[in-house]
């Protein structure tokens, strides 16, 4: 059975599944369905709107630093050289049941230079569509051994986002050996992937 995590709660992956080569990494999120004389009727208007979530990928070496700008998986490059980390592509409205959008991460072969894949989601032109984190709802990221299709953990972000709109997800690290996810949810003040990358030590000159 899958782990369920809280926020903060680390979970061993290879622990009892020995052999783990692939997972793959499901993110999924709904907006929050605005009510006649309800809360958020004020706050969406009484249509509902669509958020266009962007999930990434930013591979990090021993120092917690992107090396260069292959090393960041998003809608403008979905595949890492060599296929070991994939992004099966764009959700424009976080619609329908289940994952909204999917990453494929090649434990077995990611190169030795990476320590941690960070997971990352944002949302697109948040500022100018006046969109945050407070406005999405049933948030989740979970991990399947893709071999198996078993599912091995899975972490639902509760908190209030408000005012968020970039969030750091999880985390998939190497620590003696092993293979270890992180439950992070970590709200961000910016949705801007060249911005977000920054933050782990990618120049904004690494993209032109």
């Amino acid at each position: 059975m899958a782990v369920n995590l809280q926020k903060g709660q680390k979970v061993d992956l290879t622990k009892g599944n020995a052999g783990l080569k692939k997972v793959m990494v499901g993110l999924g999120w709904d907006e929050v369905q605005p009510e006649k004389g309800g809360f958020f009727s004020g706050l969406l208007g009484k249509k509902k709107e669509d958020i266009d979530c962007d999930a990434m990928a930013f591979l990090l070496d021993a120092s917690g630093r992107i090396m260069g700008k292959d090393d960041v998986i998003f809608f403008g490059n979905l595949s890492h050289t060599g296929g070991c980390v994939r992004h099966m592509g764009d959700n424009l409205t976080g619609g329908g049941e289940g994952d909204d959008e999917q990453i494929f991460i090649d434990l077995a072969n990611l190169p030795a230079r990476y320590d941690k894949v960070v997971i990352l989601v944002s949302i697109y032109e948040a500022a100018q569509r006046k969109q945050h984190f407070g406005m999405v709802q049933n948030a989740f990221i979970r991990l399947v051994d893709n071999d198996t299709r078993n599912e091995l953990c899975i972490y639902n972000l509760t908190e209030n986002y408000s005012g968020m709109v970039g969030m750091v997800f999880g985390e998939i690290y190497r620590h003696e050996g092993e293979w270890k996810f992180a439950a992070v949810g970590e709200g961000l003040n910016s949705s801007s992937v060249f911005e977000l990358a920054g933050r782990y030590g990618l120049p904004t000159s690494a993209w032109r």
